[in-house]
């Protein structure tokens, strides 16, 4: 189940993924989400923004140089 940030002014994509899944990388996830923000660089305050459940890293979607070996 998706959750929701407001943001605070100045919020950019990679710190609301930093600080909502301890990962800047995890920002194409965020802005997948939310395509009608998609061109905002800096946000102001009160925009609402949709945050999807954050997935287990599973062997199934890793990269192949990160799946152990058989």
């Amino acid at each position: 189940m998706s959750s929701s940030y407001t943001t605070k002014q100045g919020d950019m994509w990679d710190t609301i993924a930093y600080n909502q899944y301890g990962s800047e990388y995890k920002m194409q996830d965020l802005i997948a989400a939310n395509p009608q923000h998609a061109a905002t660089v800096i946000f102001p305050a009160g925009v609402v923004l949709t945050i999807p459940d954050k997935t287990a890293t599973t062997a199934t979607n890793l990269p192949p140089w990160k799946k152990a070996s058989t």
